[in-house]
């Protein structure tokens, strides 16, 4: 027998040694912080789904974003709370839409330099409908989401978002066909040198309840199960993924991560690309939950919840804990 010869605990005495053959590590530069902008000056407006996160206006944005620069976190992932909405999505892919806006404020402060911007790239904020699609009314009354004529105005998005200095745009719609119409729409506009992090297998979830709170984007009909994947598909996810690389995304996004662990794995396993993986809203606020109530350490659950999406397999996380991993790391 291998004991006592062998004993793995040799190996766990200390923290030093502990941090020496540690296999997953987190560092800050991996970590990426939802900013949710609003219209307005001095507004940092609580949301009651999502203890701690705000919505903010541009100036209030800048500087939470100036601040979580300064711990090294790599980058901020952008939504967008437009002052109206139509039924055309029209402040998505306004060159003066407010995240177009954000992002142009945002480039011009040097203490941003190190950090990326990231544009996410949807409809349902701007939808009067909250939908991430054109919807055409069918013939027995039902609500279908149309896909092409939605790609259309995703890549318009795309493309007004990029011009507006976007260092990456993200896709999270889901419409079938929406990268190679970014792809081709970014190269039209001599912006080949923008890359596309898709949101490749965006599950229909339970988890993304607080966030419809945050970006005011609840659908007011309906669901979005025609167009986001079903939970139980796992070959699907795959396939998924494999359709967008073709069409030219760069990266890929996992969504939501922490009830997907097995999702992100298989994409590791079987995709050589950049992987990242979203914290999602209900993440953050199932944890927040149990961590006020003092059921669970606070700095400690973070941190082995961030480490078990890094040990699936993901490359950098998207999560709403960004600037609080980092000042614990």
């Amino acid at each position: 027998m291998d004991f006592p010869l062998i004993r793995m605990r040799r190996l766990r005495r200390s923290e030093p040694m502990r941090a020496l053959v540690r296999e997953t590590r987190l560092h800050p530069g991996a970590l990426i912080a939802p900013l949710f902008i609003c219209p307005g000056e001095g507004v940092r407006r609580a949301i009651s789904s999502m203890p701690g996160i705000f919505n903010l206006s541009i100036d209030e944005a800048i500087q939470d974003a100036t601040e979580a620069a300064k711990l090294g976190i790599g980058g901020f992932l952008l939504f967008g709370l437009p002052a109206t909405k139509d039924e055309q999505a029209s402040g998505a892919w306004d060159q003066n839409g407010i995240v177009q806006q954000a992002l142009r404020a945002m480039k011009r402060e040097r203490a941003l330099d190190s950090t990326l911007l990231i544009a996410d790239v949807c409809l349902c904020e701007y939808m009067s409908h909250g939908h991430c699609g054109i919807v055409r009314e069918t013939a027995n009354g039902a609500h279908e989401i149309e896909n092409d004529s939605s790609v259309e105005l995703i890549a318009r998005t795309a493309a007004s978002l990029a011009r507006a200095g976007a260092d990456i745009v993200a896709p999270s719609d889901m419409m079938d066909g929406r990268v190679a119409a970014i792809r081709d729409a970014l190269d039209v506009d001599e912006l080949t040198d923008t890359p596309i992090l898709s949101y490749a297998s965006k599950f229909a979830s339970a988890f993304y309840g607080p966030f419809r709170e945050a970006a005011d984007s609840a659908p007011q009909f309906g669901d979005r199960r025609s167009y986001q994947m079903d939970g139980a598909n796992r070959r699907e996810a795959m396939r998924e993924i494999e359709l967008d690389l073709s069409e030219g995304a760069d990266m890929i996004l996992m969504k939501p991560a922490m009830p997907y662990l097995d999702i992100i794995r298989d994409a590791r396993d079987r995709f050589d690309v950049p992987l990242g993986a979203y914290q999602v809203s209900g993440e953050y606020s199932m944890l927040r939950a149990a961590i006020e109530r003092g059921w669970l350490d606070r700095d400690r659950a973070i941190l082995e919840s961030l480490v078990s999406i890094r040990r699936a397999g993901a490359d950098f996380i998207v999560t709403y804990f960004a600037q609080t991993a980092a000042k614990l790391l």
